[in-house]
């Protein structure tokens, strides 16, 4: 399992490499490009965004040529086809909110359809399993799948942010999801890190940059909401079920602390602003690359956090969630009326 999961990530990443240039050139013939035209964008000058599409497709094309290869459970291909079946659907929503800036779709409509794109995880028996009542437990999958493709979505706010976050979420999923051998979860996590990886030079680039646009952060979301719902945190305690949170922590957090400030504030938590935690902390003087670099390092040590969970017993579990909800209130309070201009 660890040669296949090695080879596919290896053709994600280098299918992903080879495929953003082609999609920054798409971008640029036929003009899909983010205009920072609203006070809420950081970049000066106009950016193409298909690179969501590229990284779907390293993804999805990994995933295939590894198929072609290797014969696979019919559960695991039933799985595997939910999670392209799925993030292909979130792709195209994200890629007709892309199309139609600088106004994009209401609110009302995107969480309409994350929903009816999170419900196609339920279709193929894909959902919370620890909850009781059942349809209690399947309006929570609706919700955390949606929830987690949002909180990719807001954090897509600086050069490499969601595809490192991304990055380390699925590394994380893989190696927790490794040794009891879930194989679409092996699998698809080490197609979602190649792919993540790889598109990071691009979006770094300054001469020909490109974004993953709401296209690609939506799809990641979704994939790594799928992901996390396909392994086992509990068989040492009931604690490790908190595991999937703590490794999709920063973006969760960062959605909450832009909720929680901007209610403070008076505003729609649904209406863009940058009360971004990032944000804040370029304007306490930290640079771009600073940020990214500190949240990846924030994020190995809570995926590292979630491993613990599912390997200690609850009393060590408990502690370590109680050390990691107090340092999120320490920063929330800390960081609130930090002003971003």
């Amino acid at each position: 399992m660890i040669f296949l999961c090695a080879s596919v990530f290896v053709l994600a990443f280098a299918l992903t490499f080879l495929l953003t240039p082609a999609a920054r050139w798409a971008a640029l013939r036929w003009g899909v490009l983010d205009h920072p035209r609203t006070p809420v964008k950081t970049h000066k000058a106009p950016v193409p965004y298909l690179g969501g599409v590229a990284i779907f497709l390293g993804v999805a094309g990994a995933l295939f040529l590894v198929r072609s290869l290797t014969n696979f459970p019919s559960g695991t291909l039933r799985a595997l086809r939910a999670l392209l079946v799925g993030g292909g659907f979130m792709l195209v929503l994200g890629l007709v909110d892309d199309l139609r800036k600088p106004q994009g779709l209401s609110f009302q409509s995107k969480f309409l359809l994350q929903f009816l794109g999170a419900s196609l995880l339920i279709l193929f028996d894909i959902r919370i399993r620890f909850v009781q009542p059942e349809w209690l437990a399947l309006l929570l999958t609706v919700l955390w799948v949606a929830g987690i493709s949002n909180a990719i979505n807001l954090i897509d706010i600086m050069d490499g942010l969601a595809a490192s976050q991304a990055f380390v979420a699925a590394t994380a999923f893989l190696v927790i999801s490794i040794p009891s051998e879930d194989v679409y979860v092996n699998l698809a996590a080490a197609a979602v890190a190649g792919a993540c990886l790889a598109f990071l030079p691009h979006n770094f680039s300054k001469e020909r940059k490109i974004f993953m646009g709401d296209a690609g952060s939506l799809a990641l979301g979704f994939l790594l909401a799928g992901l996390s719902l396909g392994t086992q945190y509990t068989r040492l305690n009931q604690v490790g079920v908190l595991a999937p949170l703590l490794i999709l922590g920063l973006p969760v957090y960062d959605t909450f602390f832009v909720s929680v400030v901007r209610l403070l504030q008076g505003k729609s938590p649904f209406l863009g602003s940058k009360d971004h935690l990032a944000l804040k902390l370029r304007a306490m003087g930290l640079s771009a690359g600073q940020v990214v670099l500190l949240f990846a390092a924030v994020a190995v040590g809570l995926s590292s956090a979630a491993f613990l969970l599912t390997l200690t017993p609850w009393m060590v579990s408990l502690f370590v969630v109680a050390g990691v909800l107090l340092v999120g209130i320490v920063v929330l309070v800390k960081l609130q009326d930090v002003a971003v201009h």
